[in-house]
């Protein structure tokens, strides 16, 4: 008979799920009418799944979304917000992630592009990708700051963004660059084509980014290497952060 210390041991050995549905098959009776190899399976399966649940639990804690939680599956489909939810559902198998290409968001403010881009970054985790969501004007600031420091942290965070399998860059472009940060930009994004996947979301479009980046030949640089050939996605509509204030308000009163 199996003890406690026996189902202690499997999670010393870092197997808790199986133990938990070991232990839950020894005390229920519906499990009786399995075989050993069902029983075998049933196990297996368990603790692959768990590890699984915990390793993309890992993946979306370390991608830094403001909002973990997103998920496709949660994303509303307006009829004013002109938003196909068979396009984000094919995004979300994250084909363009495994061919490394470029997908841009653009919405006025409040029109939910952060929600849809951390949620498409979620069904990366969700397919074991590496993620990591941050703003332009963020990594500005650390690549600014780290210069200043000239200590030879400048370099870290240059590498994390180009070796990322899917980057996320949140409010491109809402305020303009200058040129040292331009080339900091311009050498992120030319590592990552071709080779790592990434995600814009951006107030603006294309041609006013251009206009907000110092020096015309980087900024030439820099719109070649994201705006030619990424999938846009334009979303329309009203204003979400009211929509869910009003939806909130409506609930409260009907309470």
């Amino acid at each position: 008979m199996l003890t406690d210390e026996d189902f202690h041991r499997l999670t010393e050995f870092r197997c808790g799920a199986m133990g938990r549905r070991l232990r839950e098959m020894v005390e229920n009776p519906a499990f009786d009418s399995m075989t050993f190899e069902e029983k075998t399976r049933d196990l297996i399966d368990t603790e692959v799944a768990s590890r699984q649940e915990n390793k993309i639990a890992k993946l979306v804690k370390r991608a830094g979304s403001e909002i973990p939680d997103a998920c496709v599956e949660d994303i509303l489909y307006l009829k004013d917000r002109r938003l196909s939810k068979d396009r984000i559902s094919r995004l979300a198998e994250c084909t363009w992630v495994e061919e490394c290409g470029t997908v841009v968001i653009i919405s006025r403010t409040s029109g939910g592009k952060t929600y849809i881009a951390q949620a498409l970054g979620t069904a990366a985790c969700r397919k074991l990708y590496d993620v990591t969501y941050t703003r332009l004007t963020d990594i500005c600031t650390e690549l600014n700051q780290a210069r200043a420091l000239n200590d030879g942290t400048y370099y870290e965070l240059p590498s994390k963004l180009k070796r990322v399998s899917l980057l996320i860059i949140d409010d491109f472009m809402t305020t303009p660059i200058k040129t040292v940060n331009a080339v900091d930009l311009f050498e992120i994004m030319e590592a990552r084509e071709n080779r790592r996947a990434t995600l814009i979301a951006s107030q603006l479009e294309p041609n006013e980014w251009y206009l907000r980046i110092e020096g015309e030949l980087m900024a030439d640089s820099i719109l070649s290497r994201i705006a030619t050939g990424a999938t846009y996605i334009d979303i329309e509509g009203p204003n979400m952060r009211e929509y869910f204030a009003r939806q909130k308000a409506e609930s409260s009163q009907r309470g």
